[in-house]
């Protein structure tokens, strides 16, 4: 588990990292606002700790602690609680799954406390903006924190998602290609993600308005164009799952299309050369019969004729074939 507090106000900003929450909320700034950001769920005392100073409710740590909940705004007296999903970097692992996180947020009216599910730094850009007063990050209130918090993670949906979308265009290629034998599997893999994604996505979308309609007035007039656009931006990771949810189907379809014109062809070539033996089997057949007066038997030149009459009707029928377009 990792413990950081960010102390800011227009005047300056500081970051210290610490093994407690003790320790940590020794540094927070009190005439400011403070981040603290916690990173791993596997000690639930320091957790608990930090609810118990909050004033943070039993029902919320169970959410926080559950890393399977579904993206959800929750309003309690004293503070804001926001679940949502964050997505890695990459499209996807080398197994194929995708590298899924819970993000938890607690926003109260000087302090923002966000719970990440796994040890790692997601939200960087967010500090540097904080510790070299990038933008107006340092003027803005908490909620204008979490908008930040939240807008990198949509902002890494819109990443992953454009990723996504460059390996369908491989995909379209391999469909054609007869001898892969990958690609079923490979795209059955990449719309189990996408259905995920469409999980996470869908509900934030919602959230996200709920949240600039609560009528105690969590959200600011002058941050309702940013939460706007954050919305804005959900918008367009749904548009895009669906979009390649779509094109996947096509590609299963293009895929299934080109398996039957194989199968076709391999079917027309063994009905051709079964016809071209039916004429020539009847002929042996009837020559082949153990009858004892059969005139043709006894001429001298039957055999090279009834192999010259085979031979023609064969070149014969694939001349038909050929004039009708058949091969």
């Amino acid at each position: 588990m990792d413990l950081s507090l960010i102390g800011y106000d227009p005047a300056g900003a500081w970051i210290r990292n610490e093994d407690t929450v003790d320790g940590l909320l020794r540094h927070r700034n009190p005439a400011g606002l403070t981040w603290i950001n916690m990173s791993g769920l596997d000690k639930a005392a320091e957790i608990n700790r930090l609810a118990e100073i909050f004033n943070i409710h039993p029902l919320t740590v169970e959410d926080i602690l559950d890393t399977g909940h579904r993206p959800k705004v929750e309003e309690f007296d004293d503070y804001l609680f926001v679940v949502l999903k964050s997505i890695g970097v990459g499209a996807a692992r080398r197994d194929g799954e995708l590298d899924l996180e819970q993000i938890a947020l607690v926003i109260t009216e000087n302090t923002v406390i966000s719970f990440q599910e796994k040890p790692g730094d997601y939200f960087d850009g967010v500090r540097k903006r904080i510790l070299n007063n990038a933008g107006r990050i340092r003027r803005m209130g908490t909620v204008y924190l979490a908008w930040a918090i939240m807008d990198a993670v949509v902002d890494r949906y819109i990443v992953v998602l454009d990723a996504i979308g460059a390996g369908i265009e491989e995909f379209e290629e391999r469909a054609m290609d007869e001898k892969d034998q990958d690609i079923i599997p490979d795209i059955q893999r990449l719309k189990q993600n996408l259905l995920r994604i469409r999980r996470m996505v869908w509900p934030l979308r919602e959230n996200i308005q709920i949240m600039g309609r609560l009528e105690s007035g969590w959200i600011p007039a002058e941050l309702a164009p940013f939460f706007k656009d954050l919305h804005d931006n959900v918008v367009q990771a749904v548009d895009s799952v669906e979009t390649y949810r779509e094109l996947i189907a096509g590609v299963i379809e293009v895929n299934l299309s080109t398996i039957s014109n194989r199968m076709n062809n391999v079917m027309k070539v063994l009905t051709i050369i079964s016809t071209i033996f039916i004429p020539l089997t009847f002929i042996v057949g009837v020559y082949g019969m153990n009858f004892k007066y059969m005139p043709e038997l006894e001429f001298p030149l039957a055999y090279p004729i009834a192999w010259a009459v085979m031979l023609l009707i064969a070149l014969g029928m694939l001349v038909f074939f050929k004039i009708r377009r058949w091969l």
